[in-house]
C-alpha cells in the first residue's frame, strides 16, 4: 500500500510498506536516473529522523527507480554550490545531516543496490545496515573528477569496509566498482543476480523486522560506534570537499562532466 501519512510531503521518494513493520523508500526519478535536486537532497538527509521515531517501522529498504540506484546531484545543484555561498552553506549542512541522520537511525536498514550508485544515493546505499548489490550495480564515487575532495561518506566507512589501500584507489582514481566486486572488496553484505535484488533485499527485513526489536538496535548502536569515532575524520573530509566547491577546480570538474570531456585542471594552483 501507498505510505499517506507521516511522509506525504516527500516529493523525491516514494514510500510503501511490503511487509509488516517494514517500511521501503523508493528513489523515484527515473528519468534523470534517480539524481537528486536541492529538494531530493534535502529529503534523503532528514527523512531518517522521522524513520527513527516512527512506530510502525521496524526496518527499511531503500532502492532506486527504474535502471539506476541512483546517479548523485544533478548538475543544477552542482552548478547552485559552485556558484552560492548560501547553497554551499545549506548543502553542506544536509550532507553532514545525512550521514550521521543514517548512523543514527535506530532501526535496521537495507538497502537495493542496482545500476549507477553515486552520490548522495551512495551514501544511504553503503551506510545501510546490509547493503545488496546485483551485479550490474556500478558504485563510483566521482568527487576528485569533480574537482573536490572525497567528502560525503567516503572517507567515515571506505577504509572500515575495504581497506585503505583499497579504499585510496577508488576514491582517488574514481575507479567504478561492480556489484560482484563490492562483495570481493568487502564493501557490500552480498552480491546477487538482478532479477532476485529486491525479493532479497525484502527478505532480509522481513527477518530484521520480525527480530528482538532491543537487540538489534542495540546491536546496530554499538557497531556503529566505529563510525561515530571516526566523526573528525568524516568532518574534514566534508569540510575539504565543499571548500573545493567555487574552486577554478570544481569549476572546471563540473563542465567537463556536462560537456562529457576530459577535465582539464591547472596544474600551478598552490595548496
Amino acid at each position: 500500500m501507498t505510505e499517506n501519512h507521516r511522509y506525504k510531503n516527500y516529493t523525491a521518494i516514494e514510500f510503501d510498506r511490503p511487509l509488516e513493520g517494514v517500511l521501503r523508500l523508493t528513489l523515484n526519478n527515473p528519468e534523470r536516473m534517480n539524481s537528486l535536486d536541492s529538494r531530493g537532497h534535502a529529503e534523503l538527509a532528514e527523512v531518517w529522523r522521522e524513520i527513527d521515531t516512527d512506530p510502525e517501522v521496524s526496518a527499511v529498504v531503500i532502492r532506486g527507480a527504474g535502471r539506476a540506484f541512483s546517479a548523485g546531484g544533478d548538475f543544477r545543484m552542482l552548478d547552485e554550490i559552485n556558484d552560492d555561498f548560501k547553497a554551499r552553506a545549506r548543502v553542506w549542512r544536509e550532507a553532514r545531516d545525512l550521514v550521521y541522520n543514517i548512523i543514527n537511525c535506530s532501526k535496521p536498514i537495507v538497502s537495493a543496490i542496482h545500476g549507477p550508485a553515486v552520490g548522495a544515493g551512495l551514501v544511504a546505499a553503503l551506510l545501510a545496515d546490509i547493503s545488496i548489490a546485483a551485479k550490474s550495480a556500478r558504485i563510483v564515487d566521482g568527487h576528485t573528477k569533480l574537482g573536490v575532495a572525497a567528502g560525503d561518506h567516503a572517507a567515515i566507512i571506505w577504509p572500515l569496509l575495504c581497506g585503505m589501500a583499497k579504499a585510496k584507489y577508488h576514491l582517488m582514481l574514481c575507479e567504478p566498482v561492480s556489484g560482484q566486486e563490492a562483495e570481493a572488496l568487502g564493501l557490500v553484505s552480498i552480491c546477487v543476480e538482478d532479477d532476485v535484488l529486491q525479493e532479497k533485499a525484502l527478505e532480509i527485513a522481513g527477518k530484521l523486522a520480525a527480530g528482538a526489536p532491543a537487540a538489534l538496535r542495540w546491536t546496530k548502536y554499538a557497531l556503529n560506534n566505529w563510525l561515530r569515532q571516526a566523526g573528525p575524520i568524516f568532518d574534514t573530509s566534508l569540510a575539504l570537499e565543499f571548500m573545493g566547491f567555487g574552486s577554478p577546480e570544481a569549476k572546471e570538474g563540473v563542465s567537463a562532466l556536462q560537456q562529457k570531456r576530459a577535465a582539464q585542471f591547472d596544474r600551478d594552483i598552490a595548496v
